[in-house]
């Protein structure tokens, strides 16, 4: 059940200090999905229609992130009269939707990122699936879209992924990008809860984030424009929060760098970086001990399904070489102390797409923060230790139940 949400003119009244007080509250700015009215996917009425048009398969190096997508889609209609409908397979089309659709007029729309991997014996992998299904489901019920069974929707993405088998290379560092996203559909310009939505999941072939290599990028810290704030919905993966993120990211394109590190409140917290989860490695002032810092989960950073996977693997492997790991607030003016200092030791974004992202540097108040690579250095310890250990369990060299194999 959703809670209350304070009237919209009441947060406005709030001061700057009292929002961030807010932020630093323990309390938990989630609202999460009730199972008593969640509406069960069943797999077993699934149907497929297969394209009588299949498509050429496009190069591996002229594979370009999300510009290719395979034969198929699956698809899910839900009402609040009948609940879900039987769920299809069928060839990639366009979807007919009515003008007056709620996604179009506000923001109806929630969705996922994940991968399905091809391992050395021509098994399907995918990665974590259920973590990716809860947090759609939480992010479905932060706008008052349908929840669902996240078994129930592993069991059909995985016989999608099986269907486009041929456009899983077999290569490693190549995957099959999947996008499961949930739109409502009622034709209303009435604000209300949706009494309609699609539930659909397309994929595109892709290759490595970065084809030549791992390449540190550089970053503008960005105190102008806010990714989330107390009370929002930063913490859920909501089509709202990314469209206002390009013109910043534009901006500091503009300037040379590649994306944003977002900063909050007078005390410049870091959140994230772009579109990533944000990882910093330093030695503590105080003791001396290396420490792997990330942003809580306060309500206020996405829920990264590999940010998950560092700090798991974080606390099962770089604990035993003298790491502490700690999720806490780090400002901006710690990291850029930390490196004048020479105890920054290395930065990275983590997310889907590119597993982990190294950073070279900061633009921070006119400055260029190091971030302690060497020139002839692209990425960290850190950073590459994490890349080889989850890319192991993605493509099953060493099984884990991370892993999922999808039945034949």
């Amino acid at each position: 059940m959703l809670r209350q949400l304070r009237p919209r003119s009441a947060l406005f009244k709030q001061s700057p200090s009292r929002l961030l007080a807010a932020w630093e509250s323990p309390r938990a700015y989630s609202i999460k999905a009730d199972a008593a009215t969640t509406q069960d996917i069943d797999p077993s009425k699934l149907s497929i229609t297969k394209t009588t048009t299949p498509k050429d398969l496009v190069p591996q190096n002229e594979l370009v992130f999300g510009r290719t997508f395979t034969d198929h889609m699956l698809s899910l209609e839900w009402t609040a009269k009948e609940g879900w409908l039987a769920p299809r397979i069928t060839p990639y089309q366009n979807l007919s939707l009515d003008p007056a659709s709620c996604v179009f007029h506000y923001a109806f729309e929630c969705f996922e990122g994940m991968k399905a991997y091809k391992d050395s014996k021509g098994q399907i992998r995918l990665f974590r699936p259920k973590n990716n299904m809860e947090r759609m489901n939480k992010s479905s019920a932060r706008i008052a879209l349908p929840t669902f069974d996240g078994a129930a929707m592993i069991q059909l993405i995985s016989k999608f992924a099986a269907l486009e088998e041929r456009f899983i290379p077999s290569e490693k560092g190549y995957s099959l990008y999947l996008r499961p996203t949930m739109i409502g559909t009622q034709r209303t310009l009435g604000v209300g809860p949706p009494g309609s939505a699609l539930l659909y999941v397309i994929a595109s072939p892709v290759g490595p984030y970065y084809p030549t290599g791992f390449k540190a990028i550089s970053l503008e810290a960005t105190d102008y424009a806010v990714r989330a704030w107390p009370g929002g919905v930063g913490d859920k993966k909501l089509g709202a929060n990314y469209a206002p993120c390009i013109l910043p990211q534009l901006e500091a394109a503009k300037r040379g760098f590649h994306q944003n590190l977002w900063l909050f409140g007078e005390e410049e917290f870091i959140t994230e970086v772009g579109t990533m989860n944000m990882f910093v490695a330093m030695k503590n002032k105080e003791t001396g001990q290396k420490e792997l810092l990330t942003a809580p989960l306060d309500g206020t950073i996405l829920e990264g399904v590999t940010r998950d996977s560092v700090l798991s693997l974080a606390r099962e492997k770089l604990v035993k070489e003298g790491w502490n790991i700690v999720e806490r607030k780090v400002t901006m003016k710690e990291l850029a102390d930390a490196a004048a200092e020479g105890r920054l030791l290395e930065a990275f974004g983590a997310g889907t797409a590119a597993i982990v992202a190294p950073v070279r540097n900061i633009s921070w108040k006119g400055k260029l923060v190091d971030c302690g690579l060497k020139p002839d250095e692209e990425a960290g310890e850190v950073a590459l230790k994490m890349k080889d250990w989850i890319e192991a369990r993605q493509y099953g060299d060493e099984e884990h139940e991370w892993s999922y194999v999808v039945p034949k």
